[in-house]
């Protein structure tokens, strides 16, 4: 009895204890708000737009910034090579090296990796920005800047949850590990590569990867399990040798614009069908789980509709409107390269053009499977208009999608973490995007992986005005704390 009683009473000490820490730790992150918006407005203020080589320069500054920005905090850091971009004519440009950093080495406890990225998509006054896209904008406690959400403020979240932690010498109940990368938005280039060449050494001790690479899909706190892949394809129609005049040669040659529209048109029905013979044979049945979960999900359709300003969805109940953006494949179309799309009244024939479309693929679906029906069925729809003009698919893009068990001890650490940061029950969401390091993160290190978004539901990423509420980016930040010693406490097997 006097042993029971003696467990008990330590049980308590100790939960009292955890909560006089977690409470400290909060009241820090809210003494020290101002100093992490300015490191954010610092961060925003480098133009690290990945997809620009002449910007080449500002994200390898932004990768120095990040990697001085841990070691400042005593971590043990490495600037990571991963290659060289080629750049056509036989001309290349280094990649932006990885930033890797450790804090803890105790083999009792777990680690957790994070990952992130901080490049960020192009940003421009005069593609309708209300303010400066890299001078970040307090405007009524959204804070606005390109790379705000996405995803320089959740970087720094998890950041200022280290440092939060040391200044006020409370130890971190997990070792955590850091990889933050500056390719993410073109398809993170060489890290795939990395991931591979370190699953022996930084990743052998990692037991858990952590991506807040991700948003809300309403105003309540989510976790994010699943994520849909991106098969990309660019199918080319070439028929005369040069452009023409369609005065002089329309109605006498079978244009290849002609034969491409055609063609795109028996991809997907006007009820969104997709027409691809077997595309859905693999497509994992809707479980009475996930039906389950979907109900639960805070979404108003209405809002939705009137959000993206249109009058009519493909349907009308959330259970299938969140089903098909997140669990179902669908195709979208989305341009037309060679069509001479400059303002004005055109009146050529191009010679070639290239449609740009793709298919977002669920479990089980394969990428190298949807290729191959693709490929055929579109050369099977072209054969049969029996048009002297010259057909070429080709898959440039094959991102797996990805799905976790939301039964996982990472998401029950979650769960407990938003129910005492936020005081509700977090919803339990997919991506219909796609983050394809979630899958590379599964398949080489075999490591358990939790998406835990700060972002909100309207952030606008990759869209004009981006901003990262300064409620998220600080509740956010505790978020993390709450989470990690959530983590602590997982029971090991």
């Amino acid at each position: 009895m006097m042993r029971l009683l003696l467990f008990v009473a330590l049980f308590v000490l100790g939960s009292r204890a955890l909560e006089f820490e977690l409470e400290e730790l909060s009241k820090y992150i809210d003494s020290h708000q101002e100093e992490y918006v300015q490191t954010l407005r610092e961060w925003v203020a480098v133009e690290s737009d990945s997809s620009d080589v002449l910007k080449r320069s500002d994200l390898e500054r932004m990768m120095d910034m990040t990697a001085e920005k841990l070691k400042a905090m005593g971590g043990t850091v490495e600037l990571v090579d991963i290659g060289v971009q080629e750049l056509g004519g036989g001309k290349t440009i280094p990649l932006p090296k990885v930033v890797t950093a450790q804090f803890g080495s105790d083999s009792s406890k777990y680690t957790v990796c994070v990952y992130g990225h901080v490049d960020v998509q192009p940003a421009k006054m005069e593609d309708g920005w209300a303010t400066e896209p890299y001078n970040l904008t307090d405007i009524n406690g959204n804070l606005y800047g390109r790379g705000a959400s996405d995803n320089k403020a959740p970087v720094l979240a998890w950041i200022h949850t280290v440092e939060a932690y040391q200044a006020l010498g409370i130890e971190l109940p997990v070792n955590v590990k850091f990889v933050i990368e500056g390719m993410e938005e073109t398809g993170s280039n060489g890290l795939d590569a990395m991931i591979v060449s370190k699953n022996d050494t930084f990743f052998a001790d990692v037991d858990y990867i952590v991506i807040s690479d991700c948003g809300w899909l309403s105003r309540r706190p989510a976790l994010t399990y699943g994520t849909r892949g991106n098969c990309y394809f660019f199918a080319e129609v070439e028929g005369p040798k040069q452009d023409l005049h369609s005065g002089v040669y329309g109605g006498t040659v079978i244009e290849p614009m002609t034969d491409l529209i055609g063609i795109l048109d028996t991809l997907i029905s006007p009820s969104g069908k997709i027409l691809i013979p077997g595309i859905r044979d693999a497509v994992a049945p809707l479980s009475d789980e996930e039906w389950r979960l979907y109900q639960d999900v805070e979404f108003d359709v209405e809002n939705y509709k009137a959000k993206i300003g249109v009058s009519r969805l493909m349907y009308s109940s959330k259970v299938d409107l969140l089903a098909h953006r997140w669990r179902y494949p669908t195709v979208s179309i989305h341009g037309i390269e060679g069509a001479f799309s400059a303002p004005g009244s055109k009146t050529v024939i191009p010679a070639k053009v290239i449609a740009k479309f793709s298919i977002r693929q669920v479990p089980n679906m394969d990428p190298a499977t949807v290729e191959k029906q693709v490929t055929d069925y579109l050369h099977t729809v072209f054969g049969r208009r029996k048009s002297p003009n010259k057909l070429k698919v080709t898959m440039i893009i094959g991102a797996k999608p990805w799905l976790a068990d939301t039964q996982h001890p990472l998401y029950k650490a979650g769960r407990e973490a938003v129910k005492k940061v936020f005081k509700v029950d977090p919803d339990m969401i997919r991506e219909g995007g796609t983050i394809p390091i979630a899958k590379t993160f599964q398949d080489v290190t075999r490591k358990s992986i939790i998406m835990l978004p700060i972002g909100g539901f309207d952030d606008g990423l990759h869209s004009q005005n981006e901003k990262m509420s300064r409620y998220n980016y600080i509740e956010g930040t505790k978020l993390f704390v709450s989470y990690l010693h959530e983590v602590g406490q997982i029971k090991r097997d």
